[in-house]
């Protein structure tokens, strides 16, 4: 964030440091209007939020544009990529207004297109590792951009199954022979949405299964139920006991994929 005026935040840190989810609960805890700002290297991602809720993004990386992610979608052909770009610049128009006039695509189908769009530079995030995460606090300016409206906590859960690094996330929650026992309201569930597997996995949560237990013998795999447990304790419907470890399935080592 070199050469850039300083702006007063409400929020400042490192990625090495805190893990995204975790500095999204903490902003979600004041429900305050602002935008998050993630920079690493060249690259910047924002993310608009109003009252609890995600209402836009936006990145300044080329392949995080609307006609790339259409393009890798297969929302468009390479020709009607093509053509369409050459019209949008021609009079510098947004292209979802191209893709309507040319017949490409009909409004309801370029909201939806630019809803998935703006959700996949968020998604985007929760595999950054590495950079520097400010929130600036006050309502964001939406001008002439399209707004979608989700909830922070659907947000953070959706965005944790997207997460690369599964292992890592087990680190941060105390490790392998960590003990979590439950703590959330039935509302709170129905505002995350978990679907059924998921709530099956939380109702294994009872303050004697380890975090191996429940990450090997849960109803998803062990990489998918790393990543939603991890979840669970940001979102805190999970919290860890006092005691803090129980007794685990043998010393077997948690096999976790980076890349599952």
């Amino acid at each position: 964030m070199t050469n850039r005026p300083e702006r007063s935040h409400h929020y400042r840190d490192d990625l090495r440091h805190t893990a995204l989810p975790e500095m999204l609960a903490v902003i979600h805890q004041i429900r305050v209007s602002g935008v998050v700002e993630a920079v690493r290297g060249e690259f910047a991602k924002r993310i608009f939020l109003e009252g609890g809720y995600v209402v836009h993004a936006s990145s300044n990386d080329r392949a995080d544009s609307l006609g790339g992610y259409l393009r890798r979608s297969g929302g468009l052909t390479d020709g009607q990529f093509q053509a369409a770009m050459a019209r949008r610049e021609e009079g510098k128009r947004r292209l979802g207004e191209v893709l309507i006039e040319q017949g490409v695509l009909s409004p309801a189908q370029v909201y939806e297109a630019i809803r998935q769009h703006i959700e996949s530079i968020v998604w985007s995030l929760f595999s950054w590792e590495e950079g520097e995460v400010t929130f600036e606090l006050g309502e964001p300016d939406l001008t002439d951009v399209v707004r979608i409206q989700i909830p922070l906590r659907q947000v953070l859960l959706q965005g944790v199954k997207r997460a690369s690094n599964a292992k890592s996330l087990v680190q941060r929650m105390g490790g392998r022979d960590a003990v979590y026992e439950p703590h959330y309201r039935y509302e709170d569930l129905i505002e995350i949405a978990l679907d059924e597997m998921e709530f099956g996995l939380l109702s294994q949560v009872d303050a004697h299964r380890s975090l191996y237990d429940l990450c090997t013998q849960g109803p998803l795999t062990a990489s998918e139920s790393a990543r939603l447990l991890y979840a669970f304790s940001v979102l805190g419907l999970i919290r860890k006991t006092s005691g803090g470890e129980g007794s685990s399935s043998g010393g077997i080592r948690i096999r976790l994929r980076s890349d599952g």
